[in-house]
């Protein structure tokens, strides 16, 4: 059974079909379509949807809590091609206003430092006081510090199981890599991959995405990188001057394939919008 992953090319933007980690194909416009495992898995889970159209949670820790996730989208990106300009559109006709930079905080299930245990022992309550359309999950870069592989593979499944059962299409993101603890990220990165898989759920690849751009230098935290005195976050790569932290530069602040290859909020916004596009067409808008 193969998941949907939203994944692409630096240099075609072409969205594909990823299992494990397996160079992505399709078309150069993105018009490979997913596997049917998926759609028919969201539409299933969706058919149970209670709530309000267009409401979408961000469950993570402070890579989902920053308004550089999400939040800028709320006004038109520059540097768009055809494709994602349409997908923006889609995304921008659906998603409720409060979506883009009010559902932040522990209440709306984002905070700094937390791990996939805080979102496994809060995932219902957020269901109950949200009851979301869509949910956005990334937890990894806290993880690979406190957690076994085996704990985060189980915690990541039941925080999935539980959004789809409540009626919530879930976006599982896997983590982006670390500073230190490189393999460790990869494999957290491949576990999500397989909860994806074996959970029909869309996968955003954003691990992937990252090595895909700048396989040898995403670490900010590398010593070409260091300037004194500068924000950690101004770094022209993807992963900020701390290690940890997707990169923000001002220089970079586009959907232009540069940014795409320097601004690590920029690529994670840009990858997030094509897969929510890509679920509001074969999903939520199929319904009708």
């Amino acid at each position: 059974m193969r998941s949907f992953s939203c994944c692409w090319r630096a240099a075609g933007l072409a969205l594909g079909l990823l299992i494990g980690g397996a160079p992505r194909g399709g078309a150069a416009d993105g018009a490979t379509k997913p596997s049917p495992d998926w759609v028919e898995s969201a539409a299933r889970s969706h058919a149970r949807f209670t709530g309000r159209a267009g409401t979408l949670a961000l469950l993570g820790d402070s890579i989902s809590y920053s308004l550089a996730f999400w939040a800028p989208l709320e006004w038109e990106p520059k540097g768009m091609d055809e494709a994602t300009r349409r997908a923006y559109l889609k995304v921008k006709g659906r998603l409720k206003p409060e979506c883009w930079r009010q559902w932040r905080g522990p209440d709306y299930g984002n905070e700094g430092r937390m791990t996939i245990r805080w979102a496994h022992a809060n995932v219902e309550r957020w269901l109950s006081r949200l009851n979301p359309e869509a949910v956005v999950i990334l937890f990894g870069s806290n993880d690979v510090g406190q957690l076994g592989a085996e704990e985060y593979e189980q915690k990541t499944r039941e925080v999935v199981r539980r959004c789809l059962e409540n009626g919530t299409v879930v976006l599982l993101t896997t983590m982006p890599p670390r500073s230190g603890y490189l393999e460790k990220s990869r494999t957290f990165a491949e576990l999500a991959r397989k909860v994806a898989r074996e959970e029909r759920v869309v996968l955003v690849d954003y691990f992937a995405a990252i090595l895909d751009r700048r396989p040898a230098d995403w670490d900010g935290s590398q010593p070409q990188f260091r300037r004194p005195g500068e924000d950690v976050y101004q770094v022209p790569t993807l992963i900020s001057g701390d290690g940890v932290h997707p990169s923000n530069p001002r220089e970079f602040q586009d959907f232009s394939e540069q940014s795409l290859r320097n601004n690590g909020f920029a690529l994670r916004n840009y990858l997030t919008l094509r897969a929510y596009a890509e679920v509001i067409e074969r999903v939520f808008e199929a319904k009708r």
